[in-house]
């Protein structure tokens, strides 16, 4: 792994990646999109690892792409023209808010300080976002020549409304932290030397229940934005519901909670 990335476990079963870029204000070079497809990846077909931290140092949580640093990415073939170019380049670029969305542990942003460009997305994927007073979200895409990409367009009317996201995505006005918390773009805001405490409390307080009930409960939320029907929802939920309660850590978090200790999940 490279110096872009900090991975660390502040409490058990809670995985923090730390984008640790500061001098670029954590803007993403071509590597670096590869190179958190894989932490993700690698998570994935982790249990052990039960709640996902995405957060970043120094003044800016991240600037989106680093058009300073050049180069083409690796992925793309050499002999196709610019508009082939694009599509490759964006395939692969656009599969993080995918991955961040479909992980079976829950993903909680903290975000430091500015979001732009790309960025957003990675916000917007996330299942709980946490911002710093000091954060604030621009959507600069406009300054790529479009207003919309990674799912932007689709996550962010979700997440605060047709109006707000229209302004927001028209104007690419700066959106402040405490205004992010009233229009639901984040979950709350705390003192920018609070933002981790913050995040690795809520985390806490999601480990403590059943792995699997986790999963499924995410997928439920999620994939019932979409639901034609309350009878459809319910559907996919109680097929989550006999899923989780034939695991044995159904019966740990019973017991736990009978004897009044902490539940040790097996994954069984």
């Amino acid at each position: 792994m490279s110096d872009n990335f900090q991975i660390d476990e502040p409490e058990q079963g809670v995985r923090r990646i730390t984008i640790s870029r500061p001098d670029a204000m954590n803007a993403f070079t071509f590597p670096m999109y590869k190179e958190l497809l894989g932490l993700l990846h690698e998570i994935r077909y982790d249990p052990r690892v039960r709640v996902v931290i995405l957060t970043a140092t120094g003044r800016g949580f991240c600037a989106g792409h680093d058009i300073k640093a050049g180069g083409a990415a690796d992925w793309v073939p050499d002999d196709v023209g610019k508009a082939y170019q694009a599509r490759y380049t964006l395939d692969v670029i656009s599969a993080i808010p995918v991955a961040i969305r479909n992980l079976p542990q829950p993903v909680i942003c903290g975000i430091n300080g500015t979001v732009a460009g790309m960025a957003l997305a990675f916000t917007l994927a996330a299942d709980l976002t946490i911002a710093a007073q000091s954060a604030k979200f621009v959507n600069s895409i406009h300054n790529a020549g479009s207003g919309a990409e990674l799912g932007i367009s689709y996550m962010l009317p979700r997440a605060v409304g047709v109006q707000h996201a229209a302004e927001i995505l028209l104007t690419a006005r700066p959106v402040p932290a405490d205004e992010a918390e009233r229009i639901g773009l984040v979950l709350k805001t705390v003192p920018d030397d609070q933002l981790q405490d913050a995040c690795i409390e809520l985390a806490k307080r999601i480990v403590v229940n059943v792995p699997m009930g986790i999963w499924v409960t995410k997928q439920s939320l999620w994939h019932n934005q979409n639901a034609g029907s309350l009878e459809q929802a319910i559907e996919f939920e109680s097929r989550g519901v006999h899923i989780a309660q034939s695991t044995q850590d159904k019966v740990e978090k019973r017991m736990a909670f009978l004897e009044k200790r902490p539940p040790t999940f097996d994954f069984t």
